[in-house]
């Protein structure tokens, strides 16, 4: 008979706090998977994507579809292996026991997550000054993306069956923005509109060859293929996660793909690269051309800012219930594991990753130089990628240690195929991107390490103060979850 684990040995040493509420079935979690890859990266970051490879902006998308589903099915293993909340990080600990690197990876999934949602902010207020023809200011601009956080701050605290059922509403919209945005293309192009020489002209900036400049492209696409991991972390909130993430998580995965190569493909045949470049509203601007005068010009910043809206929400999901998952296996402090007995909402971890969130959006958005969209971007992909990287080696590393129920099984060339090309597109020399990337990225990590030092410090204080306190079974119980 295997181990307990750790979560089973909390739960019996704390067993009066309240439990997560299952409320996610197939179709949910299917729409929250496509909900939270679409959105953000392509109805934001087209423009950035065509810059670096010019009219075949399609190809990168398709490279990040390849790289996102190597990916996926080793995300598909541990979910179903480790239904719980946490994720990545959780998988982490049990592969490795090493509390410093499990702290790491949680924090470093945690800030992608706000990375996203500050994204997902900035083109949510971008796209409402187009709407309502508000001049552009950055000061405006970045209220509007504060005040947007802290509404998702609240939609957050309602309730996880709010929360879901506004998501279904959200990708319904986007999805049907998408849709309409390839239909007029597709009307504009039957009408001899399109310049199809665009679609396969390679237009790599001076200092890039061919095969820099579609890496630095996918490693930005890839931002857009990003979402489908943050579902595991709502692992203690789904029915039967065992035997419907699966097919779900790949289905998601397809549906967005074909999506984008679509739209990416009607973008760039309707639409002068020199005018794409740089837009941070390039669906818009490929309906003006595609359809001048046409009323969907006034309604598609409307749809993408819900569109934007629905990637922030799931983002600031997946990171609240991230810190909870790790407060209750004791790598985060215990006040963040706190949950609202009325709503079964982690209020504590909500507020928390909201304060991030607001301090990353004001931080940024008082830098006028450069795309700020393209930058949190590239950095919320450079930080998952690296995530990546780790979740597939520890895929094989957790194959010594069995459970007591079926569970996806992916081949193993697949992880080390997944390993080898998220590292590539992470250093530098490989992947192209800006120093502005990396740096975020540093500064975030040193956040990152300086709580953790606090919190040893805290927790070891504590220890000391009330030594009969600490229950006995606990270091048992990180013991057994090593190699």
């Amino acid at each position: 008979m295997s181990d307990p684990s750790w979560t089973q040995v909390v739960k019996t040493v704390e067993p009066e706090k309240p439990e997560l509420k299952r409320v996610l079935g197939p179709g949910l979690l299917l729409l929250f998977i496509v909900g939270d890859i679409l959105g953000t990266g392509i109805y934001a970051l087209t423009g950035q994507v065509a810059a670096e490879v010019g009219g075949a902006a399609w190809l990168p998308f398709l490279l990040a579809f390849g790289v996102a589903t190597v990916t996926a099915f080793s995300y598909l293993e541990l979910v179903t292996k480790y239904p719980q909340a946490a994720g990545a990080a959780l998988y982490t600990h049990k592969a490795f026991g090493i509390h410093f690197f499990t702290f790491i990876v949680c924090f470093v999934v945690m800030t992608s997550g706000i990375t996203s949602a500050s994204t997902a902010s900035r083109a949510f207020a971008a796209n409402l000054l187009v709407a309502f023809k508000i001049p552009d200011d950055t000061v405006t601009t970045m209220l509007i993306a504060l005040a947007f956080i802290v509404l998702i701050m609240l939609v957050n605290l309602r309730g996880v069956s709010e929360s879901v059922w506004l998501n279904v509403v959200l990708t319904l919209v986007e999805l049907s923005g998408l849709l309409l945005v390839i239909l007029i293309g597709m009307w504009a192009i039957a009408g001899g509109n399109a310049d199809w020489s665009q679609v396969v002209a390679f237009d790599t900036p001076e200092d890039k060859n061919v095969l820099l400049a579609v890496s630095t492209a996918t490693s930005l696409a890839f931002f857009a293929m990003v979402g489908f991991e943050d579902s595991v972390n709502m692992a203690e909130e789904t029915k039967d996660p065992s035997r419907i993430f699966p097919k779900m998580m790949l289905s998601g995965l397809g549906i967005a793909a074909i999506i984008y190569v679509l739209v990416s493909i009607t973008v760039v045949a309707l639409v002068p690269i020199g005018e794409l470049v740089g837009s941070e509203t390039p669906l818009v601007t490929a309906v003006e051309a595609a359809a001048p005068g046409f009323p969907i010009n006034d309604l598609l910043p409307f749809i993408s800012m819900f569109a934007v809206a629905n990637t922030a929400l799931i983002n600031m999901m997946m990171a609240s219930r991230l810190l909870y998952g790790m407060s209750r296996q004791n790598v985060l402090p215990p006040f963040l594991g706190k949950v609202a007995p009325k709503r079964q909402t982690p209020w504590a971890a909500i507020l928390f990753t909201t304060a991030l969130a607001v301090g990353l959006v004001a931080y940024v958005s008082l830098d006028a130089e450069g795309s700020i969209v393209a930058l949190l971007g590239g950095t919320t992909s450079l930080l998952l990628l690296t995530v990546f990287a780790v979740v597939n080696v520890t895929v094989l590393v957790l194959r010594r240690q069995p459970v007591d129920h079926k569970h996806f099984r992916t081949p193993r060339v697949l992880p080390i195929i997944g390993a080898i090309t998220c590292l590539y597109l992470v250093f530098p020399w490989t992947s192209g991107r800006p120093a502005g990337q990396y740096a975020i990225a540093l500064v975030l990590l040193g956040i990152g390490i300086l709580l953790w030092i606090v919190e040893r410090i805290y927790t070891a204080s504590k220890r000391r103060r009330n030594p009969e306190r600490q229950p006995e079974s606990q270091p048992e119980a990180r013991r057994t979850e090593g190699p």
